[in-house]
């Protein structure tokens, strides 16, 4: 999956509802592993690497070598000690050896949404001196928030176009603001979200079935503006 500003040149920019169908497959796909499962299956390397689209936009999960079943036995040891995963989407409380979880994949697919809307990996330069994409977005108001959010999903589709007649275009104008009002509240709503999933601590993250049912609501309220 492709979304970062050098993946245009290559035409695979990806639009606002397109991001959002592909949070959500992706959210349905981890809802189904955690709570349709039995036993419940923890995939432990969820990144925008491992999320492929196919020719219909459709998202699938990919790569399950590190996945699991998650144990529902207490007393059995399910360490991470041995676990990879890759850096910057990995839970913190892997990196200290605490055993695998769905809590963890939260973690991951919380890290996953922000970077899909800010089109900044958890890497990224701006994020320096331990200052994680959660920290550094959450000690923002909504106004500078949007500073940092990949504006291409508000700004740059080319749609507005200017008609021969002024009312239509008046019309036109009055409608794109409506819109891209709409879509600012849309991609905060997304960014809170993933804030929600990427708490500190593992049990105040939102579970999969809950992110799934925020997005299909944040999508529903976009819908009458869509292009």
């Amino acid at each position: 999956m492709k979304i970062h500003p050098e993946d245009e040149e290559s035409g695979s920019f990806l639009t606002l509802m397109q991001r959002l169908n592909i949070a959500i497959d992706v959210a349905c796909a981890m809802e189904y592993l955690h709570h349709g499962c039995d036993p419940p299956i923890v995939h432990c390397d969820l990144k925008p690497a491992n999320v492929l689209l196919d020719e219909n936009m459709v998202a699938h999960i990919a790569d399950f070598g590190l996945a699991r079943f998650l144990s529902q036995n207490t007393s059995e040891k399910q360490s991470t000690l041995g676990l990879k995963g890759s850096i910057g989407y990995i839970a913190p409380e892997y990196g200290q050896g605490g055993k695998a979880s769905t809590e963890g994949d939260v973690y991951s697919f919380g890290t996953l949404l922000l970077e899909m809307f800010t089109a900044k990996k958890p890497t990224d330069e701006i994020f320096k001196e331990g200052l994680s994409v959660s920290t550094f977005l959450s000690a923002m108001d909504k106004n500078e928030m949007l500073k940092v959010v990949d504006r291409r999903l508000i700004d740059g589709y080319g749609y507005w176009k200017q008609s021969s007649s002024s009312e239509d275009y008046s019309d036109e104008l009055n409608g794109k603001t409506d819109w891209m009002h709409n879509a600012e509240e849309c991609i905060a709503d997304v960014i809170r979200l993933g804030f929600c999933c990427m708490a500190d601590q593992p049990k105040e993250r939102w579970s999969m079935r809950d992110a799934s049912s925020k997005l299909q609501t944040i999508k529903h309220s976009m819908l009458p503006f869509q292009l």
